[in-house]
């Protein structure tokens, strides 16, 4: 195999940066990869995990591992506020060459342990606490710098560190900033009642929904809209969230109020925002994946499994070609409109449950998005 890359190096440790660092160093690439993080401890409650995620992380070789740590499920519920059953609905397989879950759940630090594991399982050299200083792309090379005086030259930087990328401001300076969308998420750790099996959700003014992540517990996230991003104090998030869920009489909803003064809850609350950034992503030897190019909200569970996916495709172009800037191009046009699907269209469902609009609109795009979504990478 002639490849168009010999060592790598990785700028950022979340899940598109550690599944780009597997995919390489599995095949012989030598992998640096550095998180400013010195802990490297994801933040986040629990992560909705949907058959074309899980059809990746397959592909990575931890679903295995993800499901004895998780939970698969394949099917779900949706209830009015009262708790009154309007639907249930069958997950989609995703369509692969053997049985994938239609979707499932695990907390996200747990997903980060089994990523990290197997970064490092393969040979990634990993360094923590440490980031780029400075960058100079030569003809044959790039030229890095490191915050700890060390340095390196590589074949390829991979800038996959997130949202708030500082590799994007300093090389793609014209890219767009990420765009707030004036909705909220709320987001807890609870005890899983035994009623709970599938993933549910209850419609109303806003959105409950909650998500079996292990033979225990689940996750719950709420959705809000609120027009400006300010800073809530955190001691109030307990009352705050439970304030939100008094609009869902739901019985079962409200047993599950005084968990959220519990520090177990681990009360994660969030301003969202997306981002799309137009192609092309690479400029010479950096190219840039994940949040840091395709930030998008949850409303399709899909924004950590496109990164996945979208570091999976980069890794097989970089195989698949001698030439560097083919390679590249090829990852770019493989990854453009599923990206830009997911990213669009949960933008779109959030205008909608703000708006109050069209519940059949509504689970139009949901239906179409999942349909598509299933469809090989």
């Amino acid at each position: 195999m002639i490849a168009a890359v010999n060592k790598v190096l990785v700028i950022g440790g979340g899940f598109s940066g550690m599944t780009a660092a597997i995919q390489l160093a599995r095949q012989g690439v030598e992998v640096d990869l550095v998180e400013i993080d010195p802990l490297w401890c994801p933040l986040g409650a629990g992560i909705t995990l949907s058959g074309p995620t899980l059809r990746a992380l397959d592909t990575v070789g931890i679903l295995e591992q993800v499901a004895s740590e998780g939970y698969l499920s394949k099917d779900f519920d949706v209830f009015s506020p009262a708790g009154e059953l309007i639907v249930q609905l069958a997950t989609r397989p995703p369509i692969s060459s053997k049985p994938i879950p239609g979707g499932g759940g695990i907390l996200r630090p747990v997903l980060a342990r089994i990523f990290s594991d197997k970064t490092r399982e393969v040979g990634t050299h990993v360094r923590l606490g440490i980031t780029f200083e400075t960058i100079v792309q030569r003809g044959d090379g790039v030229e890095v710098t490191f915050t700890d005086g060390t340095s390196g030259i590589y074949d390829l930087v991979i800038a996959s560190d997130g949202v708030h990328s500082r590799m994007r401001k300093a090389f793609f300076p014209e890219a767009p900033s990420p765009k707030p969308i004036h909705q909220s998420v709320w987001r807890a750790v609870l005890k899983r009642p035994p009623e709970i099996i599938r993933p549910s959700h209850w419609l109303g003014r806003t959105k409950v929904g909650v998500n079996p992540i292990s033979d225990t517990h689940m996750y719950m996230f709420l959705m809000e809209s609120r027009e400006h991003s300010e800073w809530i104090d955190p001691e109030k998030w307990p009352g705050e969230m439970a304030r939100l869920l008094g609009e869902f009489p739901a019985p079962l909803l409200q047993t599950l109020v005084p968990q959220l003064y519990e520090p177990s809850a681990s009360i994660d609350y969030r301003p969202l925002a997306n981002l799309l950034v137009p192609l092309p992503w690479h400029k010479d030897r950096i190219i840039m994946i994940g949040d840091t190019v395709h930030a998008t909200t949850p409303h399709l569970a899909s924004g950590a499994g496109i990164g996945i996916e979208s570091a999976i495709v980069l890794a097989e172009e970089l195989f698949s070609h001698s030439d560097l800037q083919v390679a590249l191009s090829r990852f770019e046009e493989r990854r453009w409109e599923r990206c830009r699907l997911v990213v669009e269209k949960s933008a779109r469902l959030c205008e909608i449950e703000k708006s109050g609009g069209s519940k059949d609109e509504h689970a139009q795009i949901m239906h179409e998005s999942f349909m598509t979504l299933a469809e090989p990478i």
